[in-house]
């Protein structure tokens, strides 16, 4: 692998930042042929090991750019039109009770250093994690693999503990997936998972180039073989993009001048303030996902607080529902996104397929739901939000706002819950907490003290929205703190490191209504002690035989069955009976595209592909994009 040096070691972020007039802007690489991404700044920047906990890289590029797997589904598509086979040539082939699992694999991929990617690999990936408890995927394949063999050098076979038909989910990426390990680099060493991988052999089209000790950039390079990668037989000709550089830029506010500067083409987030600067100043030189209000991208992902249900008085759902009654959605949509945002009562992101199956069916539902206080039984839901916000930011955006209620809905929200701290209160009380001097306290007759875990600068919008709840639980007489974690964020969510946080445990495949993406993964056969690492998703370590059911209902009924609505809307009234997390809204991205070098971006006009720089799906962007061979 070809690794270049760097001109001085000095030069680091420095030399990210130089004007666009300058064309060798780092490494000797022309700008013109580097596409310059947001990647957040990532500790233990050598460790390339995505399949072990501490992985410095695997949001830097590694993951969207150099691993693979059987299939993606793009997140914007829908149908047949949405999925691609990847490493397998066709979809999974089950047996009738869904006992096994055959995936016929494409021949003529090759891993980096020339060797090639067969059914073995597959084989090593699955048996290497099960037998090495705490690797990324150990535990899904722990709980459904009986054995898995290589009939043949394109052929893998699953054979399963169970039925289960929503197994090949574990190998489709909507934004990861379990990538294939290379067998030939990983069983010379001795210990899998404290293996550095370092420098990473590639499975997919790009390789890495260089990347800062410190984590603050990496870089990856198009390989001279790219049409030997399953994305490379997709492609008619050899990829514009040469150079893929992910490099830190600083806080909202730096990004944006980044991009007016032109030195950052791809962003992940930035603050509405930022968005709506870039639409007004840069708009011959920009582009991103709506043409106007609200401008950004709506992800099939749901920002909840998320609540440890692990710990003592965040364990019973009467205190998470008083939580969430003592929250003023009004205030967290105008705080967080200047009333950009689409507010959901139900543990799913209004975006897509959910709101036709879920959304709109589920309003009788959530309108006669009733909630006992112990006091008394209430009605908690407000199906009014929608045009409340609405009446908020008409001000400033009115003429581009529509005037239909259902349009303003979709816009807005459907609905949440309504903000009632008498009722909170009286659920408090009656799971043995007590009121002095405006403090709340425990049953074991301590102050009622949340920590409020955020990310910080990295996701602006949740930063701020994490700053209102605590407010709002604060003047209601909970001691609440919000806690900027920054680059350590997702660690201490894996470990349960908080009392709550600003953060996402829902994702959904976005136009298919099937919520295995996530709910797999919430199963009690998953769930690990606080200090032990969680599989995905289910960080708030949330447990109940209901929900055990559900899932394992889920798994014997076909992919696209028509069952799959009724099962996630019983899933959706128990989220809401139990409140396991505060669903907040869908998580709309101000993610604008700078096209001074390149253009062909994704938008709602022509959704080909995913666009946020941490999802795997963005290779599909970047191999489509197009040069204006600008170079100064």
């Amino acid at each position: 692998m070809r690794v270049r040096r760097l001109i001085a070691a000095a030069m680091g972020v420095v030399a990210l930042a130089m004007p666009a007039a300058a064309q060798d802007f780092i490494a000797g690489i022309p700008r013109e042929e580097a596409l310059i991404v947001q990647g957040p700044e990532k500790q233990n920047a050598d460790w390339f090991n995505m399949w072990a906990s501490g992985g410095g890289a695997s949001h830097n590029g590694q993951q969207q750019l150099t691993a693979d797997t059987f299939w993606f589904i793009n997140p914007e598509g829908s149908g047949d039109s949405a999925w691609t086979n990847a490493l397998a040539t066709e979809r999974p082939i089950y047996n009738d009770d869904f006992t096994q699992m055959t995936v016929k694999l494409r021949e003529g991929v090759y891993w980096s250093d020339g060797v090639e990617f067969t059914a073995e690999d597959v084989v090593y990936t699955v048996e290497t994690q099960m037998e090495n408890p705490g690797m990324g995927w150990s535990a899904p394949f722990q709980v459904n693999v009986e054995s898995v063999e290589a009939t043949d050098d394109y052929t893998v076979v699953f054979n399963l503990k169970q039925p289960n038909s929503r197994f090949h989910t574990l190998f489709t990426v909507r934004w990861n997936a379990a990538w294939i390990m290379p067998k030939h680099v990983f069983e010379e060493v001795e210990d899998p998972a404290s293996f550095a991988f370092n420098p990473p052999v590639s499975l997919s089209a790009y390789v890495l180039n260089n990347y800062d000790p410190n984590g603050q950039w990496t870089i990856w390079e198009l390989r001279d073989d790219w049409e030997r990668t399953s994305i490379g037989m997709t492609l008619d000709e050899e990829p514009d993009v040469k150079y893929v550089v992910y490099r830190t830029a600083g806080n909202p506010d730096a990004r944006v001048i980044e991009q007016l500067n032109h030195n950052l083409d791809v962003i992940n987030d930035i603050a509405p303030e930022g968005m709506f600067t870039i639409a007004r100043d840069a708009a011959d030189t920009t582009t991103q996902w709506l043409p106007g209000f609200p401008f950004a991208h709506p992800d099939p992902t749901l920002p909840a607080v998320i609540l440890n249900t692990k710990i003592d008085e965040l364990s019973d759902p009467r205190v998470r529902w008083a939580l969430a009654l003592m929250i003023d959605i009004r205030s967290v949509s105008m705080g967080s996104y200047r009333g950009a945002a689409n507010i959901s009562a139900l543990a799913v992101p209004p975006t897509g397929a959910a709101i036709p199956d879920y959304f709109e069916p589920m309003q009788a539902w959530l309108e006669d739901f009733e909630l006992d206080t112990g006091s008394r039984t209430i009605k908690p839901y407000d199906s009014t939000i929608a045009e409340q916000v609405a009446t908020l930011v008409r001000p400033q955006w009115g003429d581009s706002l529509p005037e239909d209620e259902d349009a303003l809905k979709r816009q807005f929200g459907f609905g949440w819950w309504k903000n009632d701290p008498e009722a909170a209160g009286e659920l408090l009380e009656s799971a043995g907490f007590t009121k002095q001097n405006n403090q709340w306290m425990t049953p074991d007759g301590e102050p009622f003290e949340i920590n409020l875990l955020v990310e910080g600068d990295n996701i602006p919008t949740l930063a701020r929205a994490g700053g209102i709840i605590a407010q709002n639980w604060s003047m209601q007489g909970i001691d609440a703190e919000v806690q900027v974690a920054g680059p350590v964020f997702g660690d201490r969510l894996d470990v349960g490191d908080f009392d709550a946080a600003i953060f996402w445990t829902i994702e959904t495949w976005g136009g298919h209504p099937d919520l295995s993406f996530f709910l797999e993964s919430y199963h009690s056969d998953f769930i690990r002690p606080i200090g032990e690492s969680q599989p995905p998703r289910n960080l708030q370590r949330w447990e109940n035989p209901e929900l055990d059911e559900i899932i394992e209902a889920n798994r014997t009924v076909g992919f696209d069955d028509p069952e799959v609505v009724e099962l996630g809307m019983d899933f959706l009234k128990l989220a809401v009976e139990e409140m396991p997390m505060i669903p907040l809204m869908a998580y709309n991205k101000f993610a604008p595209f700078d096209t001074t070098y390149w253009t062909g971006y994704p938008s709602i006009d022509n959704p080909y592909s995913a666009s946020g720089p941490f999802w795997s799906n963005l290779r599909y962007m970047i191999v489509q994009l197009d040069s204006t061979e600008q170079a100064d």
